[in-house]
């Protein structure tokens, strides 16, 4: 066979097992036998194998796998992939509910799906072609695992017109409970140990090097949450349909799996139709998430610094089991937080053994009367944390004694605190009592803040008992030779620690920031401060007013970031830390003009010539501050279509200057 002939027949057998793939994998059709889509397949192999040039990235050969990756890449979300907010309460529902309709004052739709529980994806389509996937990592950044993500048979590589020219599509990798059955009895019979969960199973198959390995674990997706920067559907119920006329798996319809409804009772029924059904899935759920239909609902709900106001999800009580508490100790925090823990007779629960459950603060040891000895029921807050929720009353002997809260910190000793109004205890001797020293360096040190290197808690604790550190500062103070000195260091272990600590130095400003571990300062009131005040110095000169006058930082954050700046042994930190060379000032990303410098603008409802986010860009681009909602501290609202009444009202009852689209264009182009 010439080139061209093979070149044809490789693109039509590219398509014929596509097509069956799709039908198969996605809506449970079988037209041919396995053994002649196997010939399909091998004829497809042989001539790829023959034609090298021919070779297809997004071939179905890819299917089965091969690509061996060493380090997955980590990359940044082109959209933000936030958490939601989710609840235990149909109470919670109702009241959400209401939330949602003071602010939209038309009718509301919602739709409601299933809360798989697996692997948060993002992936990337360009000309419908399989481009990308990325996992949710952080929110901000993930990992790129494409080749292993191709591996999975309900995920298409190629898509079916018509289609975005670019986007990406979200939703969940889980391994179904049959292959998760399946993939244990081989590791039974071959001696190994046996996997915990499907969850933890799907997450850790992702991360194998070999996509081959992937393959042969059968992986399954479903994906429903579209992203790009102008759609052309109305709603999310829209988007979800046009994913399945694309080819994507989405939630089928017709198994109730996704439902639209107009009201509480609509959400509640269907929270309660899945109460029971869900045990009869072939892979696992752990609750309904509930969405805003509208699009232009969303936008005008908004989000708060970490989630949808649009969305949230319910999640099912988990299962309960009985053991017996054997005593309580007690964690001391970075912060000084001091957490009791349940010492537990070890009893299986949700597909691991359970040894410890946290008991969160003095009120919640009090309100269970917890004593010594309790036979105690134990489930899994959010299906993750073991915690005690009940105690077994008949059972509790009178010579069992009431638990009793220490009142000094079991670390240093030094006389525990609690604050006016609040329910932790705290140990105020943040400088010397170890685990907060030591808990500092290591939330400065973590991936998510200065991502070091060759430094771990063993290593830690080794640095603090020998005496070569005792804050964040000495980190960049530390020799070749104290290193080296240490037990289980060697030459090329050193020497990757000091390294480690020398690329931390380009850290950008709002990581360090992150890393000093202000507390309820977290990676995004970090990146808001950042942004606002562009150096530490103007953070530390900051009054309170004017960091509660800041995007997303309320009052409690504000006198906390205060307070911490008025120590002068953090200010000297500080010193210290820019004398090693961190960097404590935002780069300059290049504003196009200060035409909107010092303005607080709000932005509602849909425009026409620009997507929102593009609208925020400028405002940020042009000196001005975005801010989610409307007060007298508002400068501008630009107004789009169908903006919701209320913060028309608003702004008008505040004589806030009221601009539209192309007002606002006109403003910046000046």
């Amino acid at each position: 066979m010439n080139i061209e002939g093979a070149e044809s027949r490789v693109k039509e057998l590219s398509n014929l097992l596509h097509h069956y793939n799709h039908l198969y994998y996605v809506k449970n059709e079988s037209v041919v036998s396995d053994y002649e889509f196997d010939l399909l397949l091998k004829e497809l192999e042989a001539l790829e194998k023959q034609f090298p040039s021919l070779q297809d990235q997004n071939s179905p050969t890819k299917r089965v796998g091969g690509d061996i990756t060493k380090n997955f890449e980590t990359v940044k979300h082109r959209y933000p992939m936030l958490s939601l907010s989710n609840t235990y309460s149909k109470e919670e529902i109702i009241e959400w509910e209401e939330r949602i309709k003071k602010t939209i004052e038309s009718d509301i739709e919602y739709v409601c799906e299933l809360k798989y529980d697996g692997v948060a994806i993002g992936i990337r389509y360009l000309n419908g072609i399989f481009h990308s996937a990325v996992t949710r990592g952080d929110g901000t950044q993930g990992e790129l695992i494409s080749p292993n993500v191709k591996t999975i048979k309900s995920i298409p590589l190629k898509l079916k017109t018509p289609f975005p020219e670019d986007f990406e599509i979200r939703g969940e990798i889980f391994m179904p409970l049959q292959e998760f059955e399946t993939l244990n009895e081989d590791r039974n019979k071959n001696g190994l140990p046996l996997f915990a969960n499907p969850r933890n199973t799907a997450s850790g198959t992702l991360k194998l090097q070999d996509s081959g390995e992937v393959a042969k674990r059968n992986l399954d997706c479903f994906l429903y949450g579209m992203y790009q920067d102008r759609s052309q559907q109305n709603s999310h119920f829209e988007s979800v349909s046009f994913a399945g006329e694309m080819g994507f798996k989405i939630p089928r319809l017709r198994d109730k799996m996704i439902a639209k409804v107009s009201n509480v009772d609509g959400i509640l029924d269907f929270i309660a139709f899945w109460e029971d059904k869900r045990k009869g899935l072939p892979f696992e759920i752990d609750g309904i998430v509930i969405k805003v239909n509208s699009y232009r609902q969303q936008e005008e709900l908004g989000y708060t610094a970490k989630s949808p106001r649009w969305a949230i999800s319910f999640k099912y009580k988990t299962e309960r089991v009985e053991t017996e508490l054997k005593s309580v100790s007690y964690q001391v925090g970075r912060t000084g937080a001091i957490t009791p823990v349940a010492n537990l007779d070890p009893v299986y629960l949700g597909g691991t053994t359970v040894r410890r459950a946290s008991l969160h603060n003095a009120e919640q040891i009090g309100k269970l009367d917890l004593h010594d000895g309790d036979f105690v029921y134990v489930e899994k807050g959010g299906e993750i944390i073991p915690k005690i929720v009940d105690v077994n009353i008949e059972k509790r002997q009178q010579s069992n004694q009431a638990v009793q809260f220490i009142t000094a910190c079991p670390d240093c000793s030094s006389e525990l605190v609690k604050e006016e109004g609040g329910v932790q205890h705290y140990c105020l001797n943040e400088k010397q009592c170890p685990p907060q020293v030591k808990g500092k360096i290591e939330h400065f040190i973590s991936r998510r803040a200065m991502n070091i290197d060759g430094l771990g808690a063993e290593t830690i604790d080794a640095l603090v008992e020998s005496g070569h550190i005792n804050t964040i500062a000495d980190l960049y103070t530390l020799s070749y030779e104290q290193i080296l000195s240490m037990e289980r260091m060697a030459d090329k272990s050193a020497r990757n620690l000091l390294g480690g600590l020398e690329t931390s130095k380009k850290m950008p400003f709002e990581k360090v920031l992150f890393g000093l571990g202000i507390r309820f300062v977290g990676e995004t009131v970090s990146k808001k401060l950042a942004k606002a005040f562009l150096t530490i110095d103007a953070i530390i000169a900051a009054s309170y007013e004017d960091l509660v006058d800041t995007d997303e930082i309320g009052e409690k954050i504000a006198l906390s970031i205060s307070e911490y700046f008025q120590d002068e042994d953090h200010i000297v930190l500080i010193e210290q830390l820019k004398a090693s060379g961190l960097c404590f000032e935002k780069e300059d990303e290049g504003l196009d003009s200060e035409a909107l410098a010092g303005l607080s603008i709000v932005i509602s409802g849909t425009f026409n010539q620009f997507s929102r986010e593009e609208i925020k860009k400028m405002i940020e681009m042009n000196g001005g501050k975005n801010v989610s909602s409307i007060s007298k501290k508002t400068s501008i609202l630009v107004a789009g279509e169908n903006m919701g009444p209320s913060k028309l009202k608003k702004a008008t009852d505040l004589n806030i200057e009221i601009i539209n689209e192309q007002a606002f264009l006109n403003r910046i182009n000046k």
